[in-house]
């Protein structure tokens, strides 16, 4: 079979003439030939397998640069090609569920006819406990733990100013909670401040934590990284405000259940997302704790911020990786669904961090949601 012009080679492969005009000015599907006379493309049928290849991806949204990666890998080691595309969807999947559970919140919040609690609605209460430990290998501490009657936060700094930039991330949503409660936004719904504006408050706190590490960064005569991870809650009596960068974390315990409702933001977590890497190889992975996004004062540092509702019997385990990272889970689970009350899980917490080693500083905050009272 000779050369075939563009438009039987469009009809073959299901590419238009206008993306093939495209692909070859991207150097992604090259015609065989370029008639010198009348400038027409000629393209030789062998080249079909690419371009039904090329249309196949475009089908899944994957971006042009990947494509013309996956085909050059595909002539060399198909299997690489195979893993490449299963590493894309496997990322798409994580973004979409991402999305998926913002979109919910957003149907949620705009379909609530009345988003002020009535008057005579009693407010959730809770009742908390934090204990922060340096561990049994480190010569200091540069965790943060702080539990009180508005605000929940851990934060794990790292560098030579960690230890203060973690406490004053820390600081600056305490602030939140203090005057919030005199402007309505820390009695959050229940005050009649709309969601958006306690996500908006939170925001600009995230932003004012990070000038507040860049400060303590500049500080140093001798700069080098300084940073802090940043997971909390802010206390509204019937939702949880909650805010987090890197890779501390926060569970719920809810029905006997432990619910991992952070995400590290890690760069071997962000190989699992992708499909990279299994959840059990990245359990032991040499760089399981390099982070991929942290509190330095750098632009673009961008947190999670959602609500989450709760419910009375509700527990919630704020921790480091420090605790994370050395603990299995079934452990830490059998701890928060079994003990008393806060103050024995968080000093039982600690324990089986430094019975496993010790490795690192462990930080834990613990909160029980309570019945209003009557």
């Amino acid at each position: 079979m000779g050369l075939l012009t563009i438009g039987a080679f469009a009809k073959a492969s299901r590419l238009s003439p206008k993306a093939l005009r495209l692909y070859d000015e991207l150097g992604l599907l090259s015609p065989a030939r370029v008639d010198p006379a009348t400038g027409y493309r000629l393209y030789a049928p062998e080249q079909l397998e690419r371009a039904r290849l090329v249309a196949w991806l475009r089908r899944l949204g994957m971006p042009l640069a990947r494509i013309g990666e996956v085909c050059e890998l595909r002539e060399v080691d198909a299997a690489a090609a195979a893993r490449e595309v299963r590493a894309y969807w496997a990322q798409v999947e994580a973004e979409t569920a991402a999305r998926r559970d913002l979109a919910a919140f957003l149907v949620d919040h705009l379909s609530w006819k009345d988003p002020d609690m009535s008057p005579t609605t009693k407010p959730l209460g809770i009742r908390y406990a934090a204990l922060s430990d340096t561990g049994l290998v480190r010569e200091s501490n540069q965790d943060t733990a702080y539990a009180g009657s508005r605000l929940l936060a851990v934060a794990d700094g790292f560098g030579a100013g960690g230890a203060p930039a973690g406490a004053a991330a820390v600081q600056v949503l305490k602030r939140l909670g203090v005057e919030g409660v005199a402007e309505g936004v820390g009695a959050g719904v229940g005050a009649g401040v709309p969601v958006g504006g306690i996500l908006n408050a939170l925001e600009d706190a995230v932003e004012q934590a990070g000038h507040a590490v860049r400060d303590i960064a500049g500080a140093d005569p001798a700069p080098r990284e300084v940073g802090t991870t940043l997971t909390a809650l802010l206390w509204t009596g019937s939702q949880l405000a909650m805010v987090h960068i890197g890779d501390s974390r926060a569970y719920l315990v809810r029905d006997g259940g432990l619910f991992q409702i952070t995400h590290d933001h890690t760069l071997v977590q962000s190989m699992v997302d992708e499909g990279r890497l299994t959840p059990e190889e990245a359990a032991s992975h040499p760089q399981r704790s390099l982070l991929a996004r942290a509190l330095t004062g750098e632009a673009g540092a961008t947190a999670d911020i959602r609500l989450h509702d709760a419910r009375p019997r509700d527990r919630y385990l704020l921790c480091s990786d420090g605790l994370s990272a050395v603990v299995p889970t079934e452990d830490i689970r059998g701890v928060v669904t079994s003990a008393r009350d806060p103050e024995g899980a968080v000093r039982e917490l600690v324990a089986l961090a430094n019975r496993a080693g010790g490795p690192d500083n462990v930080s834990c905050v613990v909160a029980d949601v309570l019945e209003p009272e009557e």
